[in-house]
């Protein structure tokens, strides 16, 4: 199987970067985690990808005035990795609309809330706050715009009495770390396609990649 090889970015602990990792140790799994990007040398998930021999590396941000270099030195990384797709994992820089559209649909990112509601920062506050019954998160593909993009995978949580953003947060935690992976291997495997502003799962994808009914749906 030639394998799709994957960049992931990160920022922190890299919880979602594990959970790929180990999604990509299936032999049948048709993406590869070849390489880590960090903008912060001390990032948590930078120990997890060395541990799983991935290779990593550190790209510092300097500033606003300074994000050309910055994506260039990333995408200058990327190129040299071979790499096809890159997965956003808790990465905290909005990058350019110049380096969204050079690798347009082939970005992934994974958002904690139920988009198009509660994009941006502090989602599980917010939809406390709005007294959402229903709460989870969403993979979609990268568009200029912040936490937009055609979505591949969402998965929900139910909102209890007496959660607060932490017990939730939690909550919706797990529900990324199981479909995160199945959505790259969806895009990865050529059964996610965008079309149009949507993303198109081919109905003959088989079942067991649908993964659990309460944790995802297709679009």
């Amino acid at each position: 199987m030639n394998k799709v090889r994957v960049a992931v970015l990160i920022s922190g602990r890299g919880s979602n970067l594990a959970a790929l990792i180990e999604a990509a140790r299936a032999p049948d799994y048709p993406a590869e985690v070849v390489l880590v990007i960090s903008d912060r040398a001390d990032a948590g998930g930078l120990a997890i990808a060395r541990e799983a021999g991935v290779p990593t590396a550190v790209v510092a941000y300097g500033g606003a005035g300074e994000r050309d270099a910055f994506e260039a030195e990333i995408d200058r990384l990327l190129h040299e990795a071979g790499v096809g797709l890159i997965c956003l994992a808790g990465f905290m820089r909005v990058l350019s609309a110049r380096f969204v559209e050079h690798w347009h649909d082939r970005i992934l990112n994974i958002h904690p809330s139920l988009l198009p509601d509660f994009p941006g920062l502090d989602t599980h506050a917010r939809a406390l706050a709005a007294k959402a019954r229903v709460h989870g998160c969403t993979v979609h593909f990268v568009r200029p715009a912040v936490d937009s993009g055609p979505i591949i995978l969402q998965g929900q949580v139910p909102v209890w009495q007496g959660d607060t953003p932490d017990t939730l947060a939690a909550r919706v935690l797990e529900v990324e770390h199981q479909i995160y992976p199945l959505a790259l291997r969806l895009v990865a495997g050529g059964f996610a396609n965008v079309v149009g502003d949507a993303v198109e799962i081919d109905p003959g994808v088989p079942d067991y990649l649908t993964g659990p009914a309460e944790c995802g749906h297709r679009h």
